[in-house]
């Protein structure tokens, strides 16, 4: 069986120390994942954040987050990155693996139009529209791809990959990992399964799927990197559509769908989208329970946003991330 790293991302930005060391314990502890995947902007709280992961006994990969900046900005917090995560590294030997980013075509400047990553969201969910740009996307990748790697190794000495959007296209041939956002959305779960052989077949290194995962609310499964939006973001106070309804069960079954296909496939490793997303609350009124349309595991309730509550999907990814453990 394959699935050596069992793993879910966890977003640095806006939580805690405490709650970073609980959640982390959490994620090893309860959900029985061997690793995770760290997001984050703050070069200082990332590196601490997996240096908590380290301890807790999860493998952990560094993924910078720094949207919307220029090129030069961008591989600067890259090498800072790389070389916090070296040093730890070296304490750590083969558990620490290092992303140059994720999603470059969507994330940074210059590929899709638009300024900022809402605007460019707006192109990327229109696939014919998206077309019309494949390959300056394709052009411009292989250049920033090409100097972000160089910057990563001129720092850190162990793993590199990177977490590319489905859409792009990637030559692996100079990263130890290949690395895709590989949601499943639609009504052909075999046509995914294809594109998850034909990925595995032609990368020529090691896969791992650094994204995955759905909303919790009934169409989910068929949306799935789409499930936000049920929301009407541009309203003074976002709340959900009407006709859409929370569904648990319907997150739950995706994850573990998905999980079984990756470990019957021998991938290499995957990471849930994501831990707990405190900027989508749960609230009783549906209307207004952003949560459905979350990719949190865990349920932050909108008058107690310290805390959070395990959703079926938390419970679901434990249950198949425990019984793919060795004994």
């Amino acid at each position: 069986m394959g699935l050596e790293h069992k793993g879910i991302s966890y977003i640095v930005e806006g939580r805690s120390d405490d709650a970073v060391r609980r959640d982390l314990q959490v994620i090893a502890e309860e959900l029985h994942c061997t690793t995770v995947m760290l997001i984050g902007t703050d070069t200082e709280a990332h590196i601490e954040a997996a240096e908590r992961a380290l301890e807790a006994g999860l493998d952990v990969y560094v993924r910078p987050s720094f949207p919307d900046r220029p090129r030069s900005e961008l591989l600067a917090h890259l090498a800072a990155t790389a070389t916090a995560a070296e040093a730890l590294r070296v304490r750590y030997p083969g558990r620490v693996t290092l992303l140059v980013g994720s999603e470059f075509s969507f994330t940074a400047p210059g590929m899709i139009p638009g300024p900022n990553t809402f605007i460019r969201l707006q192109i990327l969910v229109r696939p014919r529209l998206l077309r019309l740009f494949e390959r300056r996307i394709t052009r411009k990748l292989d250049m920033l791809l090409a100097d972000a790697l160089a910057t990563a190794r001129d720092a850190f000495h162990g793993p590199v990959t990177y977490a590319a959007g489905a859409w792009e296209k990637v030559d692996w041939s100079g990263f130890d990992v290949a690395g895709v956002n590989l949601y499943r959305l639609g009504t052909d779960p075999a046509a995914y399964e294809r594109r998850l052989r034909s990925l595995l077949e032609n990368a020529g290194k090691p896969v791992v799927i650094t994204e995955f995962g759905c909303g919790a609310h009934i169409g989910a499964d068929r949306r799935g990197p789409s499930s936000f939006r049920i929301v009407k973001w541009l309203t003074e106070t976002p709340h959900v559509k009407d006709g859409n309804v929370r569904d648990e069960p319907t997150q739950a079954k995706y994850l573990a769908e998905l999980i079984d296909l990756y470990a019957a496939h021998d991938v290499h490793g995957c990471f849930v989208f994501t831990f707990v997303m405190p900027s989508f609350p749960h609230h009783t009124e549906p209307r207004h329970d952003l949560d459905m349309a979350g990719f949190g595991v865990v349920k932050v309730p909108a008058d107690a946003p310290g805390t959070w509550q395990p959703k079926e999907a938390f419970h679901e990814v434990a249950r198949r991330y425990a019984a793919l453990r060795p004994p």
